[in-house]
């Protein structure tokens, strides 16, 4: 089993320099417009990682109605341990 492709670190920093730039061009101060273009990309790749797993859902509700429960149990039993460490810090 593959775990979800993601851009590699050289895609992302091809990616990070070019909005940079673009973002300084348009008048933003280099020091923000960088970091305003790590939280576009950090948004992209959690996009990216939304629009899979719920593409994964969908395929397993249509082709498989009897894991997709168990596979929706499983994403909330996440969802649940993921508060619960943010919780404890």
């Amino acid at each position: 089993m593959s775990e979800f492709s993601t851009p590699s670190d050289e895609t992302r920093q091809q990616a990070l320099a070019s909005l940079t730039r673009q973002l300084v061009q348009n008048g933003h101060p280099e020091q923000y417009a960088q970091q305003m273009a790590v939280a576009a990309i950090f948004q992209a790749d959690l996009e990216l990682r939304n629009a899979q797993l719920s593409h994964l859902l969908s395929w397993l509700k249509e082709n498989y109605p009897d894991v997709h429960s168990q596979g929706l149990d499983l994403v909330e039993k996440t969802r649940e341990e993921f508060e619960q460490r943010v919780k404890e810090g």
